[in-house]
């Protein structure tokens, strides 16, 4: 949708352009791991000073209940028959099983995700037999799907790396 022509003349543009571009800034979010969680504006609140964060969201987990309600019972004559059964409505409802959730996570900062480093990381996946794919040093898709089989069942079900997890594998020291 274009603005009316009276709003681009004059002053007004310059203000109209400004308050969409203030909008339009609100609206953008850091990515996680970006540089700016090592400043500590992409960080949880009393996130320790250099550690890096991602912030992980698990989408709710809803079903649909779909159950048959008696309407009307049946009708039996005199002796018990029945002279017209019993009707049923069907009802069906989404129900939220788990709620959405959101959830910080510690993750190597960037300047550790060298080549080098996402080869070790790759390396240590087909180990495990939870990678197939060529040792290159890139993140791409497919190491990201190892990291998520990896760490599923141990925490968060992402393929973004968490601190715990590369420790689990030796990739980083453990604070002593």
């Amino acid at each position: 949708m274009t603005p009316p022509r009276s709003l681009l003349r004059g002053r007004q543009a310059p203000t109209l352009l400004l308050a969409l571009l203030a909008t339009l800034a609100a609206c953008v979010q850091p990515q996680p791991g970006g540089p700016g969680s090592e400043t500590g504006r992409y960080a949880p609140p009393g996130a320790a000073p250099g550690t890096c964060w991602s912030k992980h969201t698990a989408p709710a987990v809803i079903e649909t209940v779909t159950r048959q309600v008696l309407a009307e019972p049946e009708q039996q004559d005199a002796n018990g028959r029945v002279i017209r059964p019993a009707t049923f409505r069907t009802e069906t409802r989404q129900e939220i099983v788990r709620p959405r959730q959101e959830q910080w996570i510690e993750i190597p900062c960037p300047a550790m995700m060298t080549p080098d480093f996402i080869r070790t990381i790759q390396r240590a996946l087909t180990a495990r037999g939870l990678y197939r794919g060529p040792v290159h040093g890139r993140m791409d898709a497919a190491t990201r799907r190892a990291v998520q089989r990896y760490q599923a069942p141990l925490g968060p079900d992402s393929g973004t790396l968490t601190l715990t997890s590369a420790r689990r594998l030796g990739l980083v020291a453990v604070p002593g």
